[in-house]
């Protein structure tokens, strides 16, 4: 059963930087669409950032520019490096694999990010 692991959330001053790490296993990592979501209060969970099998990305656009998805398919491991930092940022960032076909799809737990101003 793939298992998600997320690490790396805390709280950062506005313009400041974090990055989270999601540790994959249980399944063929290399094989798995990767993504980060978040959740604000009160707010539906939303896609941050996406990369696929073949390492192509997407953004939202609120985090264009300033966030960075990156995976190491030797480390079973996907990454968020976030950079400007601001109070809407705030929120639970959940990582998620899912197949290209089929459906399975997995989540993390979460972990909180919290941007001061």
């Amino acid at each position: 059963q793939v298992q998600l692991v997320e690490s790396g959330g805390g709280l950062v001053q506005s313009g400041g930087s974090l990055r989270l790490s999601c540790a994959f296993s249980g399944g063929i990592f290399r094989s798995f669409n990767m993504a980060w979501y978040r959740q604000a209060p009160g707010q539906q969970r939303e896609l941050v950032a996406l990369i696929t099998t073949g390492t192509s990305t997407h953004y939202a656009d609120s985090v264009k520019g300033r966030f960075t998805i990156f995976r190491d398919n030797a480390k079973s491991t996907v990454y968020l490096q976030m950079n400007s930092l601001n109070p809407e940022d705030t929120a639970v960032y959940y990582c998620n694999a899912k197949l290209p076909i089929g459906n399975s799809d997995y989540w993390g737990q979460g972990t909180q990010v919290i941007v001061s101003s």
